[in-house]
């Protein structure tokens, strides 16, 4: 039985990478549902008060992580608030509307769009911008990737 739990809780932690490309799946909640369901069929009794607040710091710099390197992104090739925001909007919307690719053109038509409307660029600055949120948006993915790797295996290393 023991194997079927490992395969369950390893499930969990595949979602959450998943998760790192579809921004609609909760990452970081399926990575806690693991060290959860570890804890219901094997034992909580590795788990203390540091694992607990150094897996909440790493949940911090997860969030921390998104949100900053989407306003680089943005930022750094010329862009505003309104780009923020129009990329993060297609983040979520895109790969409803566009299966797949929408997880890469929902961000770039998203801050293409909101720096047309609400400042007016040309369109050659505002494509400039939408690429620099797709730059912010994969910088993002490796950047939490890495964290969400080193929480398992702080949790591995834990256990």
């Amino acid at each position: 039985m023991d194997y079927v739990y490992w395969g369950l809780i390893i499930l969990l932690f595949i979602v959450a990478f998943v998760g790192l490309v579809y921004p609609v799946i909760p990452s970081v909640l399926f990575i806690f549902a693991g060290f959860i369901l570890y804890g219901f069929l094997f034992s909580f009794s590795a788990f203390n008060w540091i694992f607990w607040l150094i897996q909440g710091l790493f949940v911090l710099l997860l969030f921390g992580a998104d949100y900053i390197s989407n306003i680089i992104g943005v930022k750094k090739f010329g862009g505003s608030k309104a780009g923020v925001w129009g990329s993060t909007i297609g983040l979520l919307v895109g790969p409803f509307i566009i299966p797949f690719l929408g997880i890469i053109l929902g961000p770039f038509i998203g801050a293409v769009i909101a720096e047309l409307i609400v400042h007016k660029v040309e369109l050659k600055e505002a494509v400039k911008i939408g690429f620099g949120s797709v730059v912010g948006f994969i910088s993002s993915v490796v950047t939490k990737g890495a964290v969400q790797l080193v929480m398992i295996l702080y949790f591995i290393w834990v256990i």
